[in-house]
């Protein structure tokens, strides 16, 4: 069964699992196989349309959530809490990626 079907033509942001990293992604969720998920982003780059889908399996997906909605949360200032970002490191930490990708605790610097 689908797992994630709701998400089915919306704008996503997901963090997955890639070897010892967590890395995040964001695109329009085209497709649900039941084991993986796939997203699409179209975007020009040197005045050329370029399209860009992906396959992220259901195993090493950390998060995913709607994309306004991550929005929204970032825009409305709530910081996360203590335990939110334990309950974070902990799900990392059992999917082998590294807590820092997640929620780090000191932003760069942009100089």
């Amino acid at each position: 069964m689908a797992r994630y079907s709701n998400f089915l033509r919306h704008k996503v942001e997901v963090l997955y699992r890639a070897g010892d990293i967590v890395l995040p992604a964001s695109g329009t969720f085209v497709a649900d196989s039941g084991r993986s998920i796939f997203l699409e982003q179209h975007f020009e780059q040197h005045g050329q349309s370029r399209h860009f889908r992906w396959e992220i399996p259901y195993q090493y997906i950390v998060k995913l959530e709607d994309a306004k909605e991550a929005v929204d949360e970032r825009c409305a200032g709530n910081h996360p809490t203590e335990k939110d970002t334990k309950s974070r490191t902990q799900a990392a930490s059992a999917f082998g990626g590294s807590a820092s990708f997640l929620n780090p605790t000191h932003p760069a610097k942009i100089v």
